[in-house]
């Protein structure tokens, strides 16, 4: 048996420890030299770093498509490594996401489990700070240094991430907003083999797929439950939006004596008005469920429901019951906010090393990134809302709202 290794094997020869730690890491020693077996799956199992982290087989995958490290110049080997690195972000995403996905599967969600969402939706942001700044260690290719081995990446494409198609889904992107590429114009065809054959990628997606519902639908179905002024019946939801909108336009209102004291010209003066009326009437119109016609009468009460809540978890945050639940939207904006970055810097990345050429599996490469950094929002809603909130005087008073205060469990 290997000697059990002291203290300082851990810390350092010369780290310094409070004195009753010291004690008790050399009595717990004692006790495990007394006793192998307790703590021998820790202690005394041939475990190391590079076993547990499988250094090996991770530093034998920068072979490019030979499987040949000898035929990979330094400058492929940094674009290979630092698309490795983002398929592992990926996954640290994926799980995240998954997570809180399941959380808000649950009816009802369990008060006390929020701040493990918002905890997750913060790591997903920090993820993604990070996976920007790798960009800049891509940009130390200049564009001879790519085009050197560009060519023999055709027709394979970033496009063909399985795991970055896997976050869309999972956040629950429309795919009324997708843009067109691959063949017949569908993501699931382009991640199909040469011969259309399926995948590892196109099985993965489509496991996704399976999985059931992304998160926006279960974070939609938590925010329609959210009691509104202590009422959930769908006339207490309209009958709190009428009372917000006649606040709004009240505030509207404000803002335009504003202008006419601040001695703006009567033209002017009329043009604010306008556009001050244009915005309640469509911030009207959305919070109602009026802005889609199409949409059937049980979508726009659902859409009421969620919209409501929004505004009212956002206007009333400072109420016990509502903190968790808005910090819980804050990091979800927060997060697509990061995730947009992310697409817009890859953007600039590639424009910066290659320009608008056509991308290596045929899209229309930094035209095409720039598009999905506009369109490829999920959480719209939540943005929306943004632009609807009233400063804090202005907010309706509400009822109910020691319903929102701190709940006391009855003793035993």
């Amino acid at each position: 048996m290997r000697p059990v290794p002291g203290p300082s094997v851990f810390w350092g020869a010369g780290s310094r420890l409070p004195a009753p730690l010291v004690a008790r890491a050399h009595r717990l020693l004692r006790t495990r030299r007394a006793n192998p077996a307790r703590g021998a799956s820790r202690i005394t199992k041939d475990m190391n770093y590079w076993d547990y982290i499988h250094v090996e087989e991770l530093l034998a995958l920068q072979g490019g498509f030979d499987d040949d490290e000898q035929k990979v110049g330094n400058d492929e080997a940094l674009f290979i490594v630092v698309h490795q690195i983002y398929e592992l972000w990926f996954k640290l995403i994926l799980r995240e996401l998954t997570s809180a996905r399941e959380l808000f599967r649950q009816n009802p969600v369990p008060d006390q489990k929020l701040a493990s969402a918002a905890r997750s939706f913060r790591r997903v942001v920090t993820i993604f700070e990070q996976a920007i700044e790798h960009f800049r260690v891509m940009e130390t290719l200049t564009t001879r240094d790519y085009l050197d081995f560009r060519d023999r990446l055709i027709p394979a494409s970033g496009f063909q991430s399985a795991q970055l198609r896997e976050i869309e889904l999972l956040l629950g992107l429309d795919d009324a907003l997708r843009i067109p590429l691959g063949r017949e114009g569908s993501y699931k065809e382009a991640l199909k083999t040469a011969d259309g054959a399926p995948s590892a990628a196109t099985r993965r997606v489509e496991a996704r797929l399976a999985s059931g519902p992304s998160l926006k639908h279960f974070l939609d179905e938590w925010l329609s439950r959210t009691p509104i002024d202590g009422s959930s019946e769908p006339e207490g939801v309209v009958g709190f939006l009428r009372s917000y909108t006649r606040s709004m336009r009240q505030e509207n209102e404000r803002r335009v004596q504003m202008a006419i004291d601040k001695a703006l010209t009567p033209p002017d003066v009329e043009r604010l008005r306008a556009r001050y009326e244009a915005e309640s009437a469509a911030a009207e119109a959305f919070l109602l469920a009026e802005d889609d016609p199409a949409a059937d009468a049980a979508t726009r009460e659902k859409r009421r429901a969620v919209r409501a809540a929004i505004v009212f978890i956002e206007s009333y945050r400072e109420l016990p019951r509502l903190a968790w639940p808005r910090e819980v939207l804050d990091r979800i904006l927060e997060m697509e906010q990061a995730m947009l970055i992310w697409r817009q810097r890859h953007a600039r990345m590639v424009e910066r090393v290659i320009g608008r050429r056509t991308g290596t599996g045929g899209s229309a490469g930094v035209d095409y990134l720039d598009q999905t950094a506009l369109r490829y929002r999920v959480f719209g809603d939540l943005w929306t809302v943004r632009s609807l909130l009233l400063r804090k005087p202005s907010v309706p008073e509400i009822e109910h709202a020691s319903d929102y205060g701190f709940r006391v469990e009855d003793s035993p």
